[in-house]
């Protein structure tokens, strides 16, 4: 067992740092907003004042915070991980970043004697909940296998991909994949209702068939009902698919679908509907449509 600090606790994270809890670990949890360190609290876990009070006396550190500046405050502050941690320490970043700012901070991190993986992860808040995310992890063979009772912690599915950045490279794929089938269920539901059929049965036996995804399972209930309750924000979706494009740029690679939905997640952000789940780009389709 690891002592842990965990740092950031929001839709994912906090699920994540109590599942860790549970496994046997010692964590202490910080969150720039207190009261989201409740339920780490509450499962047993100690609530820490900032960053270095969590990171003080850590065996490893986890990260889930939203973008690659947070990431980099958390980590290169004046009282952030770098300048608590004590050599040695394994650094798993869980959050989403650019693939180029994943190779520099771990390349800072093994200058001062730091080990670090990212470990970007994918399933969402029920993923988060049940411990069943799929987790993609860049960096070295034996950091990998150090942190495999943390990963078999939160997770079910878990790759060593590569090295630094390849973890985050993963994600940005995955991302692509999932924005383009969400849009995809999205204009079938606004055709479908267009016809006027029963649109539960028919997004059953989709689902049945070689239409059938994950995506279609986990987030027809929202679009059925109309709910759109964030698991995953739109806005964080946005982030992740300038990562996509700008990393695409870089490897002189072209995404004509990858640009088109990137377009589609960021006219939704812009819209107003960042703070609504991806399952939320109905919306976008909808007004597209000119239905409401």
């Amino acid at each position: 067992m690891s002592t842990i600090a965990f740092i950031g606790l929001g839709i994912m994270g906090s699920p994540m740092a109590v599942h860790l809890v549970e496994a046997g670990h010692t964590v202490a949890g910080y969150n720039r907003s207190p009261e989201k360190a409740r339920a780490l609290g509450e499962a047993g876990g100690r609530v820490a004042k900032s960053v270095a009070d969590a990171v003080t006396g850590a065996e490893v550190v986890a990260l889930m915070v939203p973008d690659s500046p947070d990431v980099q405050d958390v980590l290169t502050g004046d009282d952030g991980v770098f300048a608590t941690a004590a050599p040695g320490t394994l650094i798993i970043d869980f959050s989403s970043i650019r693939p180029d700012v994943t190779r520099e901070l771990a390349e800072e991190a093994g200058r001062r004697g730091l080990r670090y993986l990212d470990a970007p992860v994918s399933g969402g808040e029920a993923g988060a909940r049940n411990a069943a995310l799929s987790i993609m992890v860049g960096g070295a063979d034996g950091d990998f296998e150090a942190a495999k009772p943390i990963f078999d912690a939160v997770g079910r599915t878990v790759a060593h991909v590569g090295p630094s950045g390849a973890g985050q490279t993963v994600k940005a794929a995955n991302q692509l994949v999932v924005a383009a089938n969400i849009e995809a269920l999205a204009e079938a539901v606004v055709f479908l209702r267009a016809y006027g059929v029963d649109l539960e049965a028919a997004l059953e036996v989709l689902g049945g068939g070689l239409a059938g995804s994950a995506v279609l399972t986990q987030k027809r209930a929202n679009m059925l009902s109309h709910s759109f309750e964030p698991g995953f924000r739109i806005a964080l979706h946005h982030k992740d698919m300038g990562i996509v494009t700008s990393a695409a740029r870089e490897a002189g690679v072209v995404l004509p679908m990858g640009a088109l939905v990137a377009q589609l997640v960021a006219a939704a952000n812009a819209s107003g509907d960042g703070a609504l789940d991806h399952s939320a780009l109905l919306r976008g389709v909808e007004r597209l449509s000119g239905a409401s």
